[in-house]
């Protein structure tokens, strides 16, 4: 038996991108689209030749968003935000959200639902196969 049951909403560390080479590659290979609060990188695994076995997601938070316990907020409210949207992104993608330090008042100010709308944005900008935007 499990002592410690893994929270409801959360993603599995399968779901997560956690080596550094992975997000090089998103980085690298992948599309982009952002807007004033966040840049989200998308990059399809079938043309690197992994499985689709689900969207996979990395969070890159850096200390202009603020200290760490900021940081690790904003982190857990795009973890919880895109678990509600991961659904309609394809199942073969890699997925690495960067926050803006704008990201810090609008967590403040809305929590999840602001950061949830900001975050809904540039999925359906990548799902529609919006321009590139430089971060």
């Amino acid at each position: 038996m499990d002592r410690f049951p893994r929270a409801a909403g959360r993603r599995p560390k399968r779901g997560r991108l956690s080596r550094s080479a992975e997000f090089e590659r998103v980085y690298r290979q992948g599309r982009s689209v952002g807007n004033r609060f966040l840049v989200l990188y998308s990059f399809p695994r079938s043309s690197a030749g992994e499985p689709a076995d689900g969207t996979r997601l990395g969070v890159s938070v850096s200390r202009k968003v603020g200290g760490a316990v900021d940081r690790n907020k904003v982190k857990r409210l795009l973890r919880e935000a895109f678990g509600m949207l991961a659904d309609r992104l394809p199942a073969d993608q890699d997925v690495v959200v960067v926050a803006r330090p704008e990201v810090r008042e609008l967590a403040e100010r809305d929590g999840l639902e602001g950061v949830r709308g900001a975050l809904a944005e540039l999925v359906e900008k990548s799902v529609a196969g919006g321009e590139p935007e430089a971060p």
